[in-house]
């Protein structure tokens, strides 16, 4: 099963996916596929718009790097 998103003021495709799944651009194209004519709407969504998370992006880890100052 899929998850529904929901664009806010301002977002892009990649802020909405980090925000309220920890995706990275490892997603989008799974995210694109799932959601034909997204990627028309242009890089900031309408407020509103219905993202479709496909279920191989939602089971996606986070990646996060680790930068270390002094070695």
């Amino acid at each position: 099963m899929a998850d529904l998103l929901t664009a806010r003021q301002g977002d892009t495709l990649d802020e909405l996916l980090w925000r309220e799944r920890g995706l990275g651009p490892e997603a989008l194209d799974a995210v694109l596929a799932a959601n034909p004519g997204l990627a028309d709407r242009g890089p900031t969504l309408p407020i509103g718009t219905p993202v479709t998370l496909p279920p191989i992006a939602a089971q996606a880890q986070p990646v996060r790097e680790t930068v270390q100052l002094w070695s």
